[in-house]
């Protein structure tokens, strides 16, 4: 059979399983990244291990998300991680320097290696041709130990691109046409692959662009081929010795096929308050802006910012617009500097922020009270940005100068022109503010700097024989990590902090459900379709199973959140009725007498009584994810291997 890119690479990393639909694999992890927010979580979990050293080829810990020093919190994290960094012979990237996937991409991305990345947008690495798998901590944590990372075999999703893009138009615009088309619902289960004549006329950036927001589309990972385009990038890096053609086989299958022909978009946007709520931007014209920001994890590269800075050259944004920049490393904004970028951005009156994630997680930005925001960012799921009932719009930066320029949504195709951007054969880059690895011998006398928000890893306990508990909540679909455990400066700093972050458990949705939880010891969440879709966050795990929660049942569960239910030891139950999500309420009590005897025996129905009536439940697991929660986790699991 002739092999799409995405199965070739993954073929070659399988250690445990085979290709083969509906089965798992394992697969060996060349590269890991951390961020902040989610990594002290899983440096805490690597330290559990009682390891001396990461077993990666190499893993990166990147500073990018907790910039804000609005107390010692985030500082204090700082601290632990750079030293954790350099005691278990990790890079640190410090804040400032930049968001960890463009960063990523700029100094360590090598096509046909696999990254696993403690962020759901470590997807964008696969704009250089590799594997990038976003995930929970405690599987990057795994993955830092040397142990496989397992996942569904996946469907490939081939995209084939033909054409090349009219004027105004850029890579934001096609995964939005792909967001339009398939909804976040749209990438479950599968890898998309894009390939085809149109491939050639994406630079590597624009592809990341496409690639980071595949997270959106609920995709496992995203992939193009690594070509001349990719070559291109990697040697203005000064890495051209790390490139190597990597490409899917010529008439390759697919499991499924889409065409999108790159002369026939037009510039699109991303509505309030779904990523998938796709109009064309000449269809939504006219809307008053109040806030503009470019940049961040997505849209943040060279030619993104040098597109708005040329654009604005000469011109002044509208007197009621903040116009806001994020570029997406320091790499970027000095090489934008040289270009002479930057004076056009703040002539224009634009406002420059550090390298850094910022406003994309609520960490400042937030827009004022009633007003429209137009942001070149990933997400706009409600209250995201910090403003409750906010009005957040998702488009390229084309889209977000015109805004800027005019006051009010406008098709960048008023502007005029396109600018031509000429990229430099050679990017300005400082790779000494990475810090390095220290030889072996030096690890060991570093000391673990740890302030008081960090606290030990919990405890957590075998499942029981049975289990009874109340419906503390009952949610609707698309539920996001967001509405669980919510970003933010009150709640961001205390990512290392287990029994504080608990307290704000589902408090956007329901604001007593921390106290009713806490009075029931515990006890069961019900949802519907894709629950838990959006950011990798852990948290939105291990802080209800710290309450108590030990069960959730839903219609179906985003991918990186069922498995970190199951890492946590949380049995992820799907309904085999759908009306059976309809008759249940919240407060209804929910007794499963032999759950343990029944996952121990391998069986794929559980029953639960409600009162006298029988619920047949479904819970589709691995034989090693059945273990995972009859032990209480993964970690306790790897834990008892070692010691064994």
């Amino acid at each position: 059979m002739k092999k799409p890119l995405a199965r070739k690479i993954l073929e070659k990393h399988i250690v445990s399983g085979k290709w083969e639909s509906g089965t798992e694999i394992g697969i060996r992890i060349d590269q890991t990244l951390t961020q902040d927010a989610t990594g002290t979580l899983a440096y805490l979990e690597f330290e559990a291990l009682g390891l001396d050293q990461v077993k990666t080829e190499l893993s990166v810990s990147y500073v990018d998300h907790n910039l804000l020093q609005t107390d010692f919190k985030n500082a204090d994290d700082h601290r632990f991680l750079q030293t954790v960094a350099l005691r278990y012979g990790i890079y640190f990237s410090p804040p400032g320097n930049g968001v960890s996937h463009q960063v990523h991409m700029e100094r360590f991305g090598t096509p046909g290696k696999t990254l696993l990345g403690s962020d759901s947008h470590t997807s964008t690495g696969g704009g250089l041709g590799m594997i990038a798998i976003g995930a929970g901590g405690l599987d990057v944590a795994m993955a830092m130990a040397g142990e496989l990372f397992y996942f569904q075999t996946p469907k490939i999703f081939g995209v084939r691109l033909i054409g090349m893009f009219p004027p105004w138009v850029s890579g934001k615009d096609v995964i939005l046409e792909m967001l339009r088309r398939h909804t976040v619902k749209g990438g479950l289960g599968k890898i998309i692959e894009y390939f085809g004549p149109g491939v050639k006329h994406l630079s590597a950036t624009d592809r990341a662009t496409i690639a980071n927001m595949g997270a959106e589309l609920g995709a496992t990972t995203t992939i193009f081929p690594s070509d001349e385009r990719a070559k291109e990038f990697m040697v203005r890096q000064g890495r051209g010795d790390q490139w190597i053609h990597l490409d899917a086989d010529e008439n390759a299958h697919y499991d499924e096929i889409d065409e999108i022909d790159l002369s026939r978009l037009e510039p699109l946007i991303a509505c309030p308050a779904s990523p998938d709520n796709v109009k064309k931007v000449s269809d939504v014209e006219g809307i008053p802006v109040a806030q503009v920001i470019i940049g961040s994890s997505v849209n943040s590269s060279f030619r993104d910012l040098m597109v708005v800075c040329e654009t604005l050259e000469g011109k002044k944004i509208h007197p009621d617009v903040s116009l806001e920049i994020n570029p997406g490393s320091r790499q970027v904004i000095e090489n934008v500097i040289r270009e002479g970028g930057a004076l056009s951005l703040t002539h224009a009156g634009a406002r420059i922020h550090q390298s850094g994630c910022l406003g994309c997680i609520g960490m400042g930005q937030s827009p004022a009270t009633g007003t429209v925001s137009l942001r070149t960012f990933p997400r706009n799921f409600p209250g995201r940005s910090g403003t409750e009932n906010d009005r957040v719009y998702l488009c390229s930066p084309e889209t977000a100068v015109a805004a800027a320029i005019f006051g009010k949504i406008t098709d960048p195709r008023m502007l005029g022109d396109y600018p031509d951007i000429v990229e430099p054969e050679k990017f300005i880059y400082n790779e000494e503010l990475i810090i390095k690895p220290l030889a072996i011998a030096e690890r060991k006398k570093v000391e673990i700097i740890r302030g008081p928000n960090i606290k030990p890893f919990p405890n957590l306990e075998p499942l029981p024989a049975e289990y009874e508990g109340e419906i503390l909540l009952k949610v609707g679909g698309n539920i996001t990590t967001d509405h669980i455990l919510s970003g933010g400066n009150d709640v961001l700093p205390l990512r290392s902090n287990i029994p504080a972050i608990s307290e704000h458990v589902y408090e956007r949705v329901d604001k007593a459900f921390f106290k009713r939880c806490k009075e029931k010891g515990g006890g069961i969440i019900i949802g519907a379709e894709n629950y838990g879709q959006g950011s990798s966050r852990e948290h939105a795990a291990l802080a209800p199973r710290y309450l108590g929660v030990q069960i959730k049942i839903a219609k179906g569960f985003a991918r990186i959140h069922r498995s970190n239910l199951i890492n946590f030891g949380i049995v992820p139950l799907l309904f085999s009725d759908p009306l059976d999500y309809e008759r249940l309420k919240q407060g209804d009590r929910l007794r499963f007498p032999d759950i343990r005897k029944s996952i121990e025996q391998g069986k794929d129905e559980i029953l639960a009584m409600c009162g006298n009536r029988e619920i047949k439940i479904r819970l589709k697991v691995t034989d090693r994810e059945r273990k995972c929660l009859l032990g209480g986790g993964y970690l306790n699991l790897v834990k008892k291997d070692l010691v064994r």
